[in-house]
């Protein structure tokens, strides 16, 4: 009887255990809900206040805006109103602008924006014979227009002949362009590039921007005409790296940017590590993080000789001075050196495969202003009269 009674008492306190362990299990997992709750508000309050870039610069809040958790009903005290003075009524006129005025004042470059000439006939003309008058002069007026489309296809006709006397044929071969097989001419290319580097336009917008003009090319085609193009001129960089590196003064920083996929739906986050040289000569270097090894790794274990480093305060910089990107780079000190990446690209690109490899620095931005810049080799396009 006493073994019974004790074998009960036992049930019911591994009933009672038991029922307490699953009280405090969901009582465990609705805390660990409302933990992970309250840690997604606190990084949505981080990335409002600080962002994903370290060194943004807070602003601090207009004295009558609301700040974050005020209430709604607040509102800043009404001002004083102003002193108000009477003025004497007046009306005002602008000169009016004569019908014949000369406009021929220019707004754009003619070297590089094509002019259409539209004779205007003067209707005091009409049924006059030329002996009847006389032009004694003429007045221009510019008007700024657009096609719908900015694309030109050239096309290269080769004629065939036979010989009489041998009875050969021959035939021209057609004109070989800096990337081997294909159809983009040299100014297409340059192009693209200074479409997506320099004003930051994407190729998919330029391949939708292509199909709109009536243009029928694949999408991946143009990532690889980027990548060929970016090949040839690779070499420049590396050069204007070496300038950079035996700078002795240098400025550096990082900047974050979104490349590669992290997840569904999710960009990865890595950085691009600019230096300029005292030539003004700069160079994207793209690195997974902002992790300090990489500034000895860009720049070297050793120093130069009474180098100076300008930086931020950010302390990998600290660290390496105790311990001792490609086309973006070469477009982007063309704008330091006031050149124009378009002309620049076109006359590279050609010029790149013919160069002697061991005068390549030549054809930096910085050199090839000075050597090659007053006369470039142009785009069979611009050939044309």
């Amino acid at each position: 009887m006493a073994a019974m009674t004790s074998t009960a008492a036992t049930d019911e306190t591994l009933a009672a255990l038991t029922a307490q362990v699953a009280a405090l299990s969901a009582r465990c997992e609705a805390v660990l809900s409302e933990n992970a709750q309250l840690r997604a508000q606190v990084a949505w309050f981080q990335r409002q206040l600080f962002g994903r870039k370290s060194e943004r610069r807070i602003v601090q809040p207009d004295a009558a805006q609301g700040t974050l958790g005020e209430a709604f009903d607040a509102a800043p005290d009404a001002p004083a109103p102003g002193k108000k003075t009477r003025v004497a009524g007046h009306e005002r006129s602008t000169k009016p602008k004569r019908a014949d005025a000369d406009e021929s004042t220019l707004f754009f470059d003619e070297g590089k924006v094509p002019v259409e000439v539209i004779a205007v006939a003067n209707p005091e003309a009409a049924g006059l014979a030329p002996e009847d008058y006389e032009v004694i002069g003429e007045r221009v007026s510019h008007r700024l227009a657009q096609r719908p489309g900015s694309y030109v296809v050239l096309k290269y006709v080769r004629p065939v002949i036979k010989r009489r006397d041998t009875q050969a044929l021959s035939c021209p071969a057609a004109p070989v362009g800096v990337i081997e097989g294909s159809r983009a001419d040299v100014s297409f290319i340059a192009g693209l590039l200074v479409d997506k580097l320099v004003y930051h336009l994407p190729l998919y917008r330029q391949h939708q921007r292509l199909a709109q003009c009536g243009i029928r090319v694949s999408r991946q085609w143009l990532t690889q005409i980027a990548q060929a193009a970016i090949a040839l001129i690779e070499p420049l960089h590396d050069a204007q790296w070496q300038s950079v590196l035996v700078s002795r003064v240098k400025r550096m920083d990082e900047t974050p940017l979104k490349a590669g996929r992290e997840g569904p739906g999710k960009m990865n986050s890595a950085y691009f590590w600019p230096v300029m040289g005292e030539h003004e000569e700069i160079c994207f270097h793209y690195q997974p993080s902002r992790r300090q090894e990489h500034v000895e790794q860009l720049l070297g274990p050793a120093a130069v000789a009474g180098g100076v480093l300008h930086t931020d305060g950010y302390s990998a910089y600290a660290w390496y001075a105790k311990k001792t990107g490609i086309a973006q780079s070469l477009l982007v000190t063309c704008k330091v050196h006031d050149i124009d990446p378009y002309d620049y690209l076109v006359d590279v690109l050609q010029r790149v495969g013919q160069h002697p490899a061991s005068r390549v620095h030549e054809l930096t931005p910085r050199m090839w202003k000075s050597l090659f810049a007053d006369n470039p080799p142009r785009s069979p396009l611009h050939q044309i009269a």
